[in-house]
Formats: structure tokens, C-alpha cells, sequence
């Protein structure tokens, strides 16, 4: 039987003295089947699975026109939200599972994973949540994803990024800028934590969490553009009343994204 923590299906089936050529050919195959995985994993969109059965609409009609937690919110409230966040948290802790029994979890002292199959299917679970293959490639902001990878890898630094976000948020009212500031923060953060630790950053987790928090930066550019601007709108915990649209602005709707994850 294989070792779940330390190597993984991919030690198991090189277990007995392969040759470089076949190592290769393993890893490459493995590691090719968890990001594609992950990915499709990351492309079901619980935001407009729950708007359609739920509410027989489409989440990226209203709002900021994005699939996420923060517009499922607005447009249809608590309970659809929830949903929406276990169904996402779901899907992501499914794709970081799936890379560490294929390549090993790596979890080390204070529960602190270096597994670069996890990371990597973390970050292709971004990706399929951020460009969906099933919706014409239209999907979050990846905040909720990114931050149940780093849930699911480092609680600790869940633990020390989670009120620094609420305090951003709190003090600003806008939730994409706490999203932002704590998504560059969290490759930093990480390298930090290892440094103190003593223990190694394998390239591919440098890579995956630089690359989450430029997807999320990437992403929520408009939403920094406005609050520049004085036109982004705060967050509030009540549900937001839309006003009647036009067909003219039904048709630009996408032009004016706001502020989701």
C-alpha cells in the first residue's frame, strides 16, 4: 500500500527501481491527470448551479454579473450564499485531495504541506474556477477557491490572514480590496512561514500561490479601478434590491462588473 503523505500513488508505481526514462514517464502522466482533474473540478460553478435550480435564473444576469459568493449573496441572499460557499469549498478540498493521494500530501510540522501536487491541483481548481470550460469560460474571481487551498494546506496562515482580511474589509467596507491585499500576501506569507520553519519551498508551490494571487489580482483590477474612482459599491449584509433593467443595459451588463469572488 502506498504512503498518503510522502510520495503517494506516484512513489507506489515507481517503487521498485524504475528507470529514469520510466520515472519521468510516470510523474509527467500523474501529474498531467491531477491538473486536468482539478481543473474540471474547479469549472463547476456552484454559483450558477444553485441560481438555476434554486431560482430557475442565471447569478451573471445581476449584480456585478460575476458567478461567485459575494453576488450570489446580493442577488438571492443567505441561503443561496451558503450553499454556494460549501459547494465551492467542496470542489477544492476534492482537487487538493486528489493531488495529495497521487503525489503524497507532504504535510509537515503545525500542518504545513510542501506537496507540490497539491498545490499545483490547487491551482488548477482556480483556474477552472476563474475560466470554466462548462460556461463558455465565464466564472469567478477565485478568492473563495485560493483561500480553502491555503485552508486545506496551511491553516496556520489562514489563521493570521483571515482577521487581517476581516480588518481590511471592516475598515473599508470593500471586500475586494481585502480579497486583493490578502491574496499578495499569501505567497509571502508562505515563503515566511518556511523560512522560520526551516524547511523548503518546492518551485512548484512558489509558482502556484504567485499564481493564484496574480489571478486574483488580475481579476479584481475593475473593482481597484473604481474604488480609485469613489464608484465601487460597499459591502453590506443585507440583500442588495436590484433596480429594473433596461434592454440597453442588459446589453452592456457585462461591460460593468463590480465587486465578487
Amino acid at each position: 500500500m502506498f504512503d498518503i503523505n510522502d510520495g503517494g500513488l506516484l512513489a507506489y508505481l515507481t517503487r521498485d527501481g524504475s528507470t529514469e526514462t520510466a520515472y519521468i514517464l510516470w510523474t509527467v502522466l500523474i501529474y498531467g491527470i491531477v491538473c486536468a482533474a482539478a481543473y474540471l473540478l474547479g469549472g463547476i460553478n456552484t454559483a450558477i448551479i444553485v441560481s438555476r435550480i434554486r431560482h430557475h435564473d442565471d447569478v451573471r444576469t445581476h449584480g456585478s454579473g460575476n458567478a461567485g459568493l459575494t453576488n450570489m449573496f446580493r442577488t438571492y441572499g443567505a441561503t443561496s450564499a451558503l450553499l454556494t460557499l460549501a459547494g465551492d469549498m467542496l470542489k477544492t478540498v476534492l482537487a487538493v485531495c486528489i493531488g495529495g493521494i497521487a503525489t503524497g500530501f507532504m504535510y509537515l510540522p503545525y500542518a504545513v504541506s510542501i506537496s507540490p501536487g497539491c498545490y499545483l491541483a490547487g491551482l488548477f481548481c482556480v483556474i477552472g474556477h476563474v475560466f470554466p470550460v462548462y460556461y463558455h469560460f465565464r466564472g469567478g474571481k477565485g478568492v473563495l477557491a485560493t483561500a480553502t487551498v491555503a485552508l486545506v494546506l496551511t491553516p496556520l496562515l489562514v489563521a493570521i490572514l483571515c482577521p487581517l482580511f476581516c480588518a481590511i474589509v471592516a475598515l473599508s467596507k470593500f471586500i475586494s480590496l481585502g480579497s486583493v491585499a490578502t491574496a499578495m500576501l499569501y505567497p509571502v506569507a508562505l515563503n515566511g512561514l518556511l523560512r522560520i520553519m526551516a524547511l523548503p519551498e518546492p518551485l512548484a508551490v512558489s509558482f502556484s500561490t504567485m499564481l493564484m494571487a496574480i489571478l486574483i489580482v488580475g481579476k479584481h483590477l475593475p473593482n481597484l479601478k473604481r474604488i480609485s474612482e469613489g464608484k465601487e459599491n460597499k459591502f453590506s449584509f443585507h440583500k442588495k434590491k436590484e433596480p429594473q433593467k433596461s434592454d440597453t443595459e442588459e446589453q452592456n451588463h457585462g461591460e460593468n462588473q463590480g465587486n465578487d469572488n
